[in-house]
């Protein structure tokens, strides 16, 4: 196997092969400094509220304190039932103080889908915001939970909205509810453990922080287990390699992705609390009207997002019609799903925000392929490792042999932040991280079931999901090829591509379109599109209409959703 790294003399001035070592150091710790030095800088702007840095380290040595009374302790699961509000980091910071590993939980999970993790993971605790509250205690005789504490959105809402969110929206939306005998008010938690602080027990870089759940889209949910260390890991390798761009403690991040995700949760949190800047967080992203009047409030230099987001944000009246200032923002990243170069364009020219695409998964805890902040963005491509991670393309069908430049196989990612495991899975965990012999030397790679290749500069490409391969009479085809040209097409505003089975071919391509408003383009007419950039095995053989694509919370496009419903 080759150790060349090409892609290190690509990298912007100023930005080295490697950070090691790495500080010895948690977002514990980043806080608590912050906390000492800036006690009233803005950690989290929420709703127009402002929760300080001196009030976060207060509030989690608060909950740290309530947990411990209630027998929470080192190496417990707390799970979070929450969108993006400052009980959610709370309610982490309270349980890492303790040690315990804080296990996010997807807000939208059903009973049904809540019971695994809850179960899998052993979680005892659960902090839920209360209009999930019955949900919880429906799942709660499956499971071993023992303690859950509810949480009102409003209770770091600005006192104004507060009284006008209590009056007109609280019964309505689910959030009045009796917390029933032995469950708890987080709010009553806090108060009355206010100025106790845990025992003097934090926690080490190497200890686990988190439970991140992976594999819900394409296979069996599983925990990823993450560590303190990969928090300042990732943090880092991300503040350095976009420092031109960030201006340091007066930089407001925005983030309007959910913080069960990775790219929220290790991402734009680890990159905050390092700095020590302000955080926007944004709970409900499909809520543009909000998102938008935040965008004007907070005026974000460092902005996040998905492409369906910024297809949202495209086609909203007040976008389009230039009522929307952007000009605060320094940069803006995209990952999670792949970026359509016609968007990617379109947001640049229309904000003049930079917008640089990334790619990692919840594995690698972080681990980046991103595009230069300052040089050159080639198109299509999700840029070049950061610092200290390394990419290797190995062949997909043994994942053995490495392949040369411009090959496609299947992406394999090492870093040190990598996860460590997946909870209690041996042998899935075995299947994703493989060592491969290096100059003689073992080494662990994660393998990560993304089709691609490395071009001569070291520039990743991500063809697409090998699950996602669509194979039509011998031909291998790939969904993204075909959703970018159709996403060229003046009338198109989102379009999905997956394989349907065929009694002749195996497969066909088929595609499924949003058309922009007031825009009209015929089955037809597409095929015809289509046959001017794809050989004739890529054209879609059919071609469905739809007000909407099924996606994740993410953004993500659920091609496996679009394929069973053929």
């Amino acid at each position: 196997m080759s150790t060349v790294v090409p892609w290190l003399a690509h990298y912007d001035s100023g930005v080295p092969a490697t950070l090691a070592p790495y500080p010895d150091r948690t977002l514990v710790d980043y806080i608590a400094e912050h906390a000492r030095s800036r006690p009233n800088s803005p950690a989290l702007l929420f709703k127009g509220a402002t929760v300080t840095y001196g009030e976060l380290d207060r509030l989690s040595d608060a909950c740290a304190s309530a947990f411990a009374a209630l027998g929470i302790r080192k190496g417990d699961r707390v799970g979070l039932l929450l969108p993006n509000c400052p009980q959610f980091f709370i309610a982490q910071f309270g349980a890492w103080k303790l040690g315990a590993i804080a296990a996010p939980l997807n807000p939208v999970y059903t009973e049904h889908e809540l019971e695994g993790p809850l179960r899998d993971h052993g979680i005892e605790t659960v902090v839920t915001l209360t209009r999930f509250y019955q949900r919880v205690k429906q799942v709660q005789p499956k499971t071993g939970v023992r303690r859950v504490i509810a949480t009102n959105i409003k209770e770091y809402f600005p006192p104004l909205l507060r009284v006008l969110f209590t009056v007109f929206r609280e019964a309505r939306d689910g959030d009045r509810v009796r917390v029933k005998p032995g469950d708890h008010d987080f709010a009553h938690l806090l108060l009355v453990n206010r100025g106790k602080t845990p025992a003097d027990s934090p926690p080490a870089p190497a200890d686990p922080a988190v439970l991140l759940m992976s594999g819900g889209t394409t296979g069996t949910p599983k925990g990823v287990l993450g560590t303190h260390g990969a928090y300042v890991m990732a943090g880092l390798q991300i503040k350095t390699w976009n420092a031109t761009a960030l201006r340091g403690v007066d930089d407001v991040t925005f983030l309007p992705l959910p913080m069960f995700h990775v790219y929220g949760n290790v991402g734009v949190q680890s990159l905050s609390f390092i700095i020590g800047c302000a955080m926007s967080i944004v709970p409900n992203p499909r809520d543009m009207a909000d998102l938008l009047a935040t965008v004007k409030r907070v005026k974000p230099t460092f902005f996040n997002g998905v492409p369906t987001l910024y297809i949202a944000m495209l086609n909203h009246p007040l976008v389009q019609k230039g009522k929307i200032d952007f000009k605060s923002i320094r940069i803006c990243f995209s990952g999670a799903a792949p970026l359509l170069a016609d968007t990617k364009s379109r947001f640049e020219s229309l904000t003049g925000a930079r917008i640089v695409e990334g790619y990692s998964l919840t594995e690698a805890m972080m681990a980046l392929c991103i595009n230069p902040a300052k040089g050159t963005n080639k198109l299509g491509s999700v840029g070049m490792p950061l610092p200290d991670v390394t990419v290797r393309i190995f062949d997909d069908d043994e994942g053995t042999r490495e392949l040369p430049q411009k090959e496609v196989g299947e992406i394999a990612m090492r870093a040190p932040q990598v996860m460590r495991e997946y909870w209690n899975r041996p042998e899935e965990t075995a299947l994703v991280l493989r060592e491969h012999l290096v100059d003689g030397v073992t080494q662990q790679y994660l393998h990560t079931g993304d089709l691609g290749y490395l071009d001569e500069d070291g520039y990743l490409f991500i063809v697409d999901r090998k699950k996602d391969l669509i194979k039509t009479s011998g031909y291998q085809v790939w969904p993204r090829e075909i959703e970018e040209v159709i996403a060229a097409h003046p009338a198109v505003a989102e379009v999905g591509v997956a394989g349907i089975p065929d009694a002749t071919k195996g497969e066909v391509v088929k595609a499924w379109v949003v058309l922009r408003a007031g825009q009209t383009v015929s089955e037809a007419d597409l095929r015809t599109f289509c046959r001017a950039s794809l050989a004739p095995y890529k054209v879609p053989a059919k071609v469905e209409f739809r007000a909407d694509l099924p996606k994740t919370m993410i953004g993500k496009v659920l091609r496996r959703a679009l394929r069973e419903d053929g």
